[in-house]
């Protein structure tokens, strides 16, 4: 009975003693990111313009309300986003769909540490662009739109399904950036609709 109690005691005696560390909290991390090669291909949809886009996207028609025949959303599954592109047709109004692009970029300076505008000009396909690089915790941190100047009109805003953190979704942004320029780039007017 003497020996059970002992060793009962001296067990206790050991829990007690491993129990005295203090616990340090681990810092919060994030998920390592492997993205895949890029390869762009050119879509075949029926629209008004054409682009080069990553094989690793897909296309989806946008169906909200509202949503009007040529808006489209191009999909990264993998890494949970999306860019929104709408379409219109110009008639007598690119002052008012260009102030309308700038008024949605700038809707996130309330939570954006700073807004820088980048632009695009090719004469030969008669693409002329503008990309908001919005910076911080905002909602949409890349918006663009680009036009001929006389028929068509593209506006186009990257989304994350997240709650924005610009830590987190850095590396991500940073990738889907260079398919949002390869995008502009590659932009191509069709004539026929």
């Amino acid at each position: 009975m003497k020996k059970r109690l002992f060793i009962l005691t001296a067990l206790f005696a050991m829990v007690l003693a491993a129990c005295t560390s203090t616990l340090t909290p681990k810092p919060r991390e994030y998920y390592r990111i492997t993205f895949p090669e890029k390869h762009y291909a050119r879509i075949t949809e029926q629209l008004p313009y054409s682009f080069e886009m990553p094989q690793y996207c897909s296309l989806e028609q946008e169906n909200s309300r509202g949503a009007e025949k040529y808006w489209t959303n191009i999909v990264f599954d993998k890494m949970d986003a999306k860019i929104h592109l709408s379409f219109k047709y110009i008639n007598n109004n690119l002052d008012t769909l260009i102030d309308d692009s700038h008024t949605l970029a700038y809707k996130h300076t309330i939570k954006a540490d700073a807004i820088d505008k980048q632009f695009y000009v090719n004469d030969t396909t008669h693409v002329f662009a503008m990309v908001y690089n919005i910076k911080g915790n905002v909602a949409s941190p890349i918006q663009f739109f680009a036009t001929d100047s006389v028929k068509c009109f593209l506006r186009g805003s990257l989304y994350f399904n997240a709650t924005p953190n610009k830590d987190s979704i850095a590396p991500v942004l940073d990738f889907v950036s260079k398919d949002i320029t390869k995008l502009i780039e590659t932009l191509q007017w069709d004539n026929k609709h």
